[in-house]
């Protein structure tokens, strides 16, 4: 620290010190909640790399998110390049070949209240894209596309021990949800991606994966396609006051 830095600590009063406490507070809460609402699902990724250092930094943030008598249930494969296209490969074969069970990730029949949203999801999304809901072939070519990451240099597959219960896929949320924060932080867009899942089977075999370890979600990471129509969409969410009931404030 350098002598005028010391001066000008020592001039301050308490009454400075804590107002410079609460900006450089105030500063923090603002950049913290422009990287929560700037979070998107990107969907179209430019192919600059990202080296392996940025992802485990990422990751080491991540980690400390809260976990059950912190047993950090969260495991992370991590790809890029050529096993990354084999990966994807693998996957749009086993789409096209459409053996496995199909994904149950949603109860059937799902809910209204859901139903409506996922409805207009798929109307948004679909849209953006010039894809009618009913061209069955355009949007099997599109899904195809989540195998690959969307084309990101990055992709994740998250897994859990199959024996834990849901409050640890909890915890396993909470890691996936900072990875995606810790990404943004750095500049770098992300895609969770639950359609991995249904392909635990083909993922596991290629990644030799434990056999009491199942596919969670992958995800998609990288410098983001700003342009991209598919990366101009944008999902309404509901207020606060829509979904949480206060009590006991005045």
């Amino acid at each position: 620290m350098d002598a005028g830095h010391c001066e000008l600590t020592c001039r301050m009063s308490p009454t400075q010190d804590i107002q410079a406490l609460h900006d450089r507070q105030a500063a923090l809460g603002h950049c913290v909640e422009q990287v929560l609402r700037s979070r998107r699902s990107t969907r179209a990724y430019k192919p600059d790399l990202v080296s392996a250092q940025a992802v485990l930094d990422i990751l080491d943030c991540a980690a400390t998110a809260p976990s059950n008598s912190n047993t950090q249930p969260w495991r992370v494969h991590v790809l890029a390049g050529a096993p990354l296209c084999e990966l994807g490969d693998a996957l749009v074969k086993s789409f096209r070949e459409d053996l496995l069970p199909p994904s149950s990730h949603f109860p059937d029949p799902l809910p209204a209240e859901f139903g409506a949203r996922q409805a207009d999801f798929a109307s948004r999304y679909y849209g953006c894209l010039g894809i009618d809901r009913l061209d069955a072939a355009a949007r099997s070519a599109q899904t195809e596309r989540n195998f690959h990451f969307f084309g990101a240099p990055v992709g994740l597959i998250f897994s859990i021990d199959s024996r834990l219960t849901a409050h640890s896929w909890l915890d396993l949320g909470l890691f996936v949800q900072s990875v995606m924060i810790a990404a943004g932080a750095r500049g770098l867009a992300t895609c969770p991606q639950v359609s991995f899942a249904r392909f635990h089977p083909v993922i596991a075999s290629r990644l030799r994966m434990p056999a009491h370890y199942v596919t969670a979600c992958g995800m998609s990471m990288g410098f983001a396609q700003s342009t991209a129509p598919v990366n101009q969409v944008r999902m309404p969410r509901a207020s606060a006051l829509e979904f949480a009931q206060l009590a006991g404030f005045s």
